[in-house]
């Protein structure tokens, strides 16, 4: 009799527990959605010059994120990534290109997301900037599609001048040295790399749902003072 009741008892107690067990370890669970807005203000420094592919990056949240009602990301909570592309500039290969990706934020009370986001915007001092979807920085500077525009507008008006001047050949010979008039010219701008220094201000979009456990609080020690 006694062990039926106990059971009985052990039972109520189990369901009572469920749905306030159940409601607990559902909000350890905080979800950042995809989509959510990652604004980044960067801490250490990068640039096509003196940083290499696989190198990491730091930075701190510029606004804070909210998610089921709450805030979960405050300010300054420690962003980290890593670049996973890089071009150095040069007088003919064109401007530097940096690719950036945010990996982790690290956040004071709900623990660390581990994050799948693309950079939607970023503007580096010596006018860096954005160039693609895919998240590539482009330095100043033209690329090879400009140069060779350059070169053919180059040729043109050097055949133009030729014909004017000795006929048909003399268009053959004309367009001959606009070509490399315009090279001389594209190879004269000195093309600049990516630089991005402390400070600088990125916007990442996360491209899916990332997941952290809280952080539980720690227990106070019985036999401390």
């Amino acid at each position: 009799m006694k062990q039926a009741y106990f059971l009985a008892l052990l039972s109520a107690l189990t369901l009572a527990a469920g749905p306030a067990g159940a409601a607990a370890d559902e909000n350890s669970n905080i979800a950042l959605p995809a989509g959510t807005e990652l604004q980044v203000r960067l801490t250490s420094a990068l640039s096509t010059k003196s940083s290499d592919s696989g190198d990491p990056w730091v930075g701190r949240v510029i606004e804070p994120i909210f998610a089921q009602g709450r805030e979960v990301v405050p300010a300054s909570s420690r962003v980290d990534g890593h670049i996973t592309y890089l071009k150095p500039a040069g007088r003919a290969a064109g401007a530097g290109e940096m690719r950036i990706v945010a990996d982790t934020i690290t956040t004071p009370a709900e623990g660390t997301f581990t994050i799948v986001a693309s950079l939607q915007d970023a503007e580096g001092r010596n006018g860096s900037k954005l160039k693609d979807e895919e998240g590539t920085i482009q330095g100043p500077g033209k690329d090879a599609k400009e140069a060779a525009k350059e070169a053919g507008i180059g040729a043109a008006v050097g055949a133009g001048v030729g014909v004017m001047t000795a006929g048909g050949k003399g268009a053959l010979y004309g367009a001959g040295i606009g070509v490399v008039a315009a090279a001389i010219h594209s190879l004269a701008k000195k093309h600049k790399g990516v630089v991005l220094p402390p400070g600088t201000e990125m916007t990442f979009v996360l491209s899916r749902a990332s997941l952290s456990k809280q952080v539980p609080a720690p227990r106070p020690n019985p036999s401390s003072p």
